[in-house]
């Protein structure tokens, strides 16, 4: 049996900036670079490229983060996140994977998966490592 790895990384979202899509006509599909803080279990930060379409009410998105920081044991380094999900009222088409290959340092070797989850604190990602 392989054992797993569970982070629960608490984020704040502190940049939405919009982008250009050339090529995009209309205002079907939209994009944002965002930024986050991440502060519980893994702390650092990232830089997501999101692309969406649809309304607030019923969306579906797309997004590649790449997340660099050091968790509590001292391991640092970053990894890169691809995760999406049609986000309308109860749908559960959310997912998320650690792109294997693209770990630095001593996240060289991190691969799973990758879900967002909610609470009363916020937003927060829990990754399974192996």
């Amino acid at each position: 049996m392989t054992e797993h790895e569970i982070i629960n990384a608490r984020f704040d979202v502190t940049g939405w900036d919009p982008a250009a899509l050339p090529g995009i006509d209309g205002d079907w599909a939209g994009a944002v670079t965002m930024r986050k803080t991440y502060t519980d279990a893994l702390v650092g930060e990232s830089v997501a490229h999101f692309v969406s379409s649809g309304t607030e009410v019923s969306r579906g998105y797309l997004a590649a983060e790449r997340i660099t920081g050091e968790l509590p044991d001292g391991r640092r380094g970053s990894f890169t996140v691809h995760h999406g999900a049609l986000q309308h009222p109860g749908d559960d088409s959310a997912f998320g994977y650690i792109v294997p290959g693209t770990g630095t340092g001593d996240f060289a070797a991190f691969a799973g998966t990758a879900s967002i989850l909610h609470d009363e604190n916020g937003p927060y990602f829990v990754f399974t490592i192996g």
